[in-house]
């Protein structure tokens, strides 16, 4: 299964021309029709994200289901922004997060709006080509790595790259819209 697949130990397998596994289970909750074959049994084992206001759920009437991410040492998730609050809790494994404030966006090289990877940096984070994007020598961004237990909350349009550190697991909800940063957004084009 995944599992096995995932839990690669050779550094030779794990080169950035091997195949390197990612799964995903989504729980939709009041939204059914968000995924096909939805794993509603997610709410019930981690209450965390039951739609309740707390400290992380701001709207819970705007939560838009449960994403559960498993990935194997290597997996990246390329730089982008998401549209909503995004509350992240790393159930296993360790996840390095380098997260730049929205004020950076015109120093980003974002895909445009309409391409199927718009809200995406066209830099790749782990090569930047620095003559193609010149732009992005002056990002500022912040790093943290995630660990078992660790919980981190992300605001509307924050920027996130991820780099799966070894075989981890993550669940996260989003809870609702906030306009804080729409401005800078809006200077890239969205």
């Amino acid at each position: 299964g995944w599992l096995q697949k995932a839990s690669v130990g050779d550094e030779e397998l794990l080169a950035p021309d091997s195949p390197h596994w990612y799964f995903r289970l989504i729980g939709c909750g009041k939204d059914k029709g968000c995924d096909k074959g939805s794993s509603e049994f997610l709410f019930d084992e981690l209450p965390f994200f039951q739609p309740k206001k707390n400290l992380y759920m701001v709207k819970p009437e705007s939560q838009r289901g449960i994403h559960c991410r498993f990935g194997m040492k290597g997996v990246i998730a390329e730089n982008h922004f998401d549209g909503s609050r995004n509350n992240i809790a790393l159930l296993g494994g360790e996840r390095r997060y380098i997260l730049g404030h929205p004020n950076q966006c015109t120093n980003m090289a974002l895909l445009p709006k309409s391409h199927p990877s718009g809200r995406h940096s066209a830099v790749d984070w782990s090569d930047p080509d620095l003559e193609t994007y010149p732009q992005f020598k002056n990002v500022k961004a912040n790093e943290i790595v995630l660990q078992a237990g660790d919980v981190l909350y992300l605001p509307t349009q924050w920027f996130h790259y991820i780099i799966s550190l070894e075989t981890n697991y993550q669940c996260n909800t989003r809870s609702g819209i906030s306009s804080d940063y729409a401005s800078f957004i809006h200077e890239c084009g969205f």
